[in-house]
């Protein structure tokens, strides 16, 4: 699986942002002409693994479940999970200190980093899911218009204290692009990721947007252990 050049990636991430087409990520992906059906289950430890890019996470890193998220802000199924049953996994299990949630950006296209890439430069786990929740409400503003996407991630990155130079230059970072490559490319070789969203429970597989209900037994057999 072929990556652009850093160089070409640079170029084509300034002229995208300058032009406001959002189109510097699509190239980045890797290809997916031969899907393969991901392992059942992974090794916790290597999936634990950051390389000095740190998870976006929620929860004490303490507790004995760790849910993974592997997830693109334009997928629809993934907007459907965290407006659904998120919110019922945080009030039961994430804020009552139970398991910890980890997401992590797999990006479909050029839109899905450049939101990714608004999330990272907030500073923080907490506010930068809080503006992944924001961006997955409105995702039929920006990252499904035919024209316009730019000004619109702008409109909701204003509101959570974005100027319109830390905007830009957040959207032409390169470094962060290059981050963000690394994981969604990671996910693919390491773990089989190639759907949105994949869910990891300790390591075991779960695939799709499943309700609260399947998660509940998965979670609390796990819970109920010494």
């Amino acid at each position: 699986m072929k990556l652009e050049s850093p160089l070409d990636r640079r170029q084509a991430l300034i002229a995208g942002a300058a032009l406001g087409g959002l189109t510097f990520a699509a190239a980045a992906l890797p290809a997916f002409a031969q899907r393969k059906q991901g392992p059942a289950e992974v090794s916790v430890e290597e999936l634990m693994k950051r390389d000095g890019f740190p998870d976006l996470a929620l929860g004490p890193d303490t507790a004995k479940v760790t849910i993974v998220e592997y997830a693109s802000l334009t997928c629809g199924h993934c907007k459907h999970f965290h407006d659904t049953a998120f919110p019922e996994i945080k009030k039961k299990y994430i804020d009552t200190g139970k398991i910890r949630f980890i997401f992590r950006e797999f990006p479909l296209d050029a839109r899905a980093f450049a939101g990714s890439m608004l999330a990272r430069c907030t500073g923080t786990s907490e506010k930068s899911m809080a503006l992944i929740d924001v961006l997955f409400d409105k995702q039929e503003q920006w990252a499904h218009v035919e024209q316009g996407t730019k000004a619109a991630l702008f409109d909701i990155a204003k509101q959570v204290g974005f100027t319109q130079d830390s905007f830009d230059k957040c959207l032409t970072d390169q470094k962060l692009l290059d981050q963000l490559t690394a994981v969604h490319t990671r996910a693919i070789e390491a773990f089989g990721v190639n759907a949105t969203p994949t869910f990891f429970i300790n390591g075991k597989r779960l695939q799709g947007a499943p309700v609260i209900e399947e998660f509940d037994k998965v979670l609390e057999p796990l819970l109920a252990q010494g």
